[in-house]
């Protein structure tokens, strides 16, 4: 019987010490040192009483020309928008984490898309009691087929379940309530993680079933491990939005099956979330009555084009250090293109209050959504309003130039197909001979925009 062994772990960063000291030397913060136990006295699998170990044959080198490379097969959730920021749906052996903040409608999401999977659905809850989970489902529009609820915490017991039941997807809620009879310490611990998730990882891998992990985050945004969980899934996932607005958006951090840059848009109802398969049309206002400040930017999020609103407001410093204030948008960006347009274009903002708005609660790293800033900045200042069929997609340079940006076609045709009728784009911009109604105007530098837009 191997000797239990214990070490220190930073509950802020994780990092490992062999023995306790006062402070952390890898994020500096004081007294953030717990003892974990990190070696068990026997090692099981995640089948109930089967120990592993034994003689195992040593794998050996194989050619990458003779590893049969084949499509992988994907399980597809009645979900649109889950299976577009997965890259196409549920790979078969993957493990999914979701994250985000207390309230935000994680469980919620989860649950809506297992009682509405085509295939028998394991949902295991270490949170809510059953009563609880039936009513939730009871509020959601959803086709319950096959989807079994257990409330356990104990990995062991979760196991014999899965046994019995033999789902073909299951999920956990959450992982940080889980605990490991194998591991001596509390749920939630450092080293309780890391085994529970070892087992479920062990258990996916070998069957072959798609498990969806629920992560508890911290003040500081990160899930909860704090960066070990997210090393050990195949993908990652973060339920983001304010729980004071209705909009909530799904991002993938980490996907070993798909690209990272999709994005996924639900509205919170009290039927569930619904998705919003046109997000342009929820991130760009109604208004009839035009007003000064506002530019609407054609940008690309993954595969998907997106519109959406930008709003600015300049006004004169009531303070002596005028202030520089950016939502969805990097704020060193923000000063770069207000230093281009005071030494390019002549526009003295040095002693103004400069606020920068993405409508709709988003970020959005896209340099093509640059001109539409400058727009809607100079739009603000001069307090005149740039006119609502106009749209821009093209990044500004240091040198005061409009530089071209990717997968032009694809934003022109959606400012086409949302009522557009001129958007603005590089005069270096390739386009092929496209077929559309909208004027393509074309700029080379800052003054050919304020001409344009001013006279």
């Amino acid at each position: 019987m191997a000797k239990v062994k214990t070490t220190f772990y930073c509950q802020n960063c994780g990092a490992q010490y062999a023995k306790w000291q006062g402070q952390c030397t890898s994020c500096k913060e004081w007294n953030t040192l717990v003892e974990e136990v990190v070696q068990k006295e026997e090692t099981k699998g995640w089948k109930s009483g089967a120990v592993t170990g034994g003689v195992k044959r040593a794998p050996k080198p194989i050619s990458i020309k003779d590893i049969a490379s084949e499509e992988e097969f994907r399980m597809r959730t009645p979900n649109t928008e889950f299976n577009r920021v997965l890259g196409g749906g549920l790979v078969p052996g993957a493990v999914i984490l979701l994250g985000g903040e207390p309230g935000i409608g994680k469980s919620t999401l989860l649950l809506q898309i297992a009682l509405n999977l085509p295939f028998k659905v394991l949902y295991v809850s270490g949170e809510e009691s059953e009563r609880q989970i039936k009513m939730r489902a009871d509020r959601l529009v959803a086709t319950p087929n096959n989807c079994y609820i257990l409330t356990e915490t104990k990995t062991q017991n979760i196991f014999k379940q899965i046994q019995e039941v033999d789902p073909d997807v299951l999920v956990i809620d959450s992982i940080q309530t889980l605990h490991s009879d194998y591991i001596e310490s509390s749920a939630g611990s450092i080293s309780q993680i890391k085994e529970c998730t070892s087992e479920l990882i062990k258990f996916a891998k070998e069957t072959h079933t798609p498990v969806l992990l629920i992560g508890h985050i911290t003040k500081d945004g990160n899930i909860a491990g704090p960066k070990i969980l997210e090393h050990m899934v195949d993908t990652v996932l973060q339920f983001e939005g304010d729980r004071n607005h209705v909009y909530r958006i799904l991002r993938a951090h980490k996907n070993r099956f798909g690209s990272t840059n999709e994005l996924g848009i639900y509205e919170m109802q009290g039927a569930g979330l619904r998705e919003v398969s046109n997000p342009s049309e929820i991130l760009i206002s109604k208004n009839e009555e035009q007003l000064s400040g506002t530019a609407i930017a054609a940008t690309v999020e993954g595969l998907r084009p997106i519109l959406i609103e930008i709003q600015a407001l300049v006004s004169t410093a009531v303070y002596g250090t005028p202030q520089r204030s950016g939502t969805g948008f990097n704020l060193k960006r923000l000063n770069m293109l207000l230093a281009v347009l005071e030494k390019r274009a002549g526009f003295r903002l040095g002693a103004k209050d400069v606020f920068l708005n993405i409508t709709g609660g988003i970020t959005v790293d896209d340099p093509a959504i640059d001109l539409a800033v400058v727009a809607a900045i100079l739009s603000s200042n001069e307090d005149i309003a740039i006119e609502g069929r106009i749209c821009f997609a093209a990044e500004v340079g240091l040198a005061g130039e409009i530089r071209p940006v990717t997968r032009v076609e694809q934003r022109v045709t959606e400012a086409e197909k949302l009522g557009f009728t001129t958007i603005v784009i590089s005069s270096q911009s390739k386009l092929p001979e496209l077929k559309t109604r909208i004027e393509i105007k074309k700029v080379s530098k800052i003054e050919e925009v304020v001409s344009f837009l001013f006279g």
